[in-house]
């Protein structure tokens, strides 16, 4: 869901002194206006008329020991690893309603990644893991939609896969309910059903890392801040859509994700 959001910058004087190497620069008190508008990723608030703003997406790779041994990797010494998707990556997808998930381009072998999403208010560098659930504001369901093949084709290449991963609407997701009407999450069931048939099931009791491990290790890299969102990692059984397929998504606790890629 986008809202148009007004963009402003500061505008600056410099002024040099005659006879002089030094440059004296003031910040103008006017706003400048900018020369076109940029919109606004936002989330709906379960409960509220309010809406989460996006500021970044993170999402954490191989977060479940049998998803990490399915892509070739060993879960019992790899730290945790993260890499972010645009915000315009967000799809949202109203509960009970099936929104319509577009193809994209490029791909042969369209994956999907059912994720628990954490939504943070606040944030910090090195946050303590104790600390660390203190900055969720609430919790939604997404999808990790991936292009496999392009995915694998950049990693085999040793370059970066980005375009496997962060790409338009790769990012659906559902409402954000705070904290205070579901709790955190440390256990329950996630699925994903694909045409009705469970592809992914596991617990979230299985990730290897969880909500507040991944918080504070991200702190260790990034400043994390209010508006940032996490998506924590997929079970194993990740596998392929196509046109006229209808992802059901599932958490205990959440209302379903209902995608039809078209």
């Amino acid at each position: 869901m986008k809202t148009l959001g007004t963009a402003g910058a500061l505008g600056s004087a410099t002024a040099l002194t005659a006879c002089s190497t030094t440059v004296n620069v003031s910040a103008s008190p006017t706003t400048r206006a900018t020369p076109f508008q940029i919109a606004a990723t936002t989330i709906p608030i379960v409960g509220s008329n309010e809406v989460f703003p996006v500021r970044r997406i993170y999402c954490i790779g191989r977060n479940y020991a049998a998803h990490a041994r399915e892509m070739g990797s060993d879960p019992t010494r790899e730290p945790p690893f993260f890499f972010q998707k645009p915000t315009d990556a967000i799809q949202f997808v109203p509960p009970g309603q099936t929104v319509d998930h577009p193809y994209p381009p490029l791909t042969k072998n369209y994956h999907y990644e059912i994720e628990l999403v954490a939504a943070l208010k606040s944030g910090g560098r090195n946050i303590a893991m104790a600390d660390a659930l203190s900055h969720v504001y609430g919790y939604a369901l997404g999808l990790d939609m991936t292009r496999r093949d392009l995915q694998r084709a950049m990693g085999d290449e040793k370059k970066p896969w980005e375009i496997g991963k962060s790409f338009d609407r790769s990012a659906p997701i559902g409402p954000i309910h705070r904290v205070g009407q579901t709790g955190h999450f440390s256990k329950g069931r996630i699925q994903l059903l694909v045409n009705g048939n469970v592809k992914q099931n596991a617990d979230l009791n299985q990730m290897i890392w969880n909500v507040a491990e991944q918080i504070s290790k991200l702190s260790e890299a990034f400043e994390l801040m209010a508006g940032d969102i996490i998506y924590s990692g997929t079970p194993e059984n990740v596998g392929p859509v196509v046109r006229g397929d209808l992802m059901t998504g599932k958490l205990e606790g959440l209302p379903d994700l209902n995608v039809k890629v078209v």
